[in-house]
């Protein structure tokens, strides 16, 4: 990790601790070597910087081009690997460069194949970003699911500090899993949606009461 990332990594990974704490599963199925990506749910503000901190390896995340801005934003979102997208436009091909950059960089990528945040709680259709990503790269995916944070904050709801967040990572995805090549205009919805149905099937432990 470059220092910057390595700082908001602590300090964030302390936040999850003090104010967010809950069940962090899972984490020996991060590669540890090469790129990945980590595809999770998404419902919530805190869902990137929470997944991120788990993982002892940096991970780049998407940002709007909007958001570079003259001062402290620009310089930060490059410092720590933030990748800027066009969410306005059409494909971004600067991104998918930076994309393939990061990933030969042997970071890792957190990606959300519902694209927005979920309004009610409820896992929402995949789109065809992650699954075009996923087999363009032919990368590892791993599935993430994040539990809690529309509770901690919710789309249009309020930060209710205390509420636990848990994370559960899956086992990672070969593209021989959810890369279908010879699907033709169809091959990024489905690796979506095989991507995002492994993501449904992540479950807490069972807790056993003695």
């Amino acid at each position: 990790m470059n220092p910057v990332y390595g700082v908001c990594h602590y300090l964030i990974r302390v936040i999850h601790e003090v104010a967010f704490r809950g069940q962090i599963i899972g984490l020996d199925h991060i590669p540890a070597h090469g790129g990945f990506l980590l595809a999770a749910n998404h419902a919530s503000f805190i869902d990137p910087p929470l997944i991120g901190s788990q993982v002892e390896r940096q991970i780049a995340y998407f940002a709007r081009k909007t958001l570079w801005k003259r001062g402290f934003a620009s310089w930060w979102l490059d410092a720590v690997g933030a990748i800027p997208v066009d969410r306005d436009g059409g494909q971004d091909v600067s991104a998918i460069k930076r994309v393939l950059k990061a990933l030969k960089e042997e970071r890792g990528l957190i990606l959300f194949p519902e694209g927005t945040r979920t309004a009610n709680g409820q896992f929402q259709p995949a789109k065809p970003g992650v699954g075009f990503i996923a087999c363009k790269t032919q990368v590892p995916v791993v599935p993430v699911r994040i539990m809690g944070s529309f509770e901690a904050w919710g789309k249009g709801g309020k930060l209710n500090l205390g509420t636990p967040v848990s994370v559960v990572f899956g086992r990672a995805l070969p593209p021989s899993f959810y890369d279908e090549p010879k699907a033709g205009k169809d091959r990024a919805q489905i690796a979506s949606d095989r991507i995002m149905h492994e993501i449904t099937r992540l479950e807490l432990p069972a807790v056993t009461v003695i």
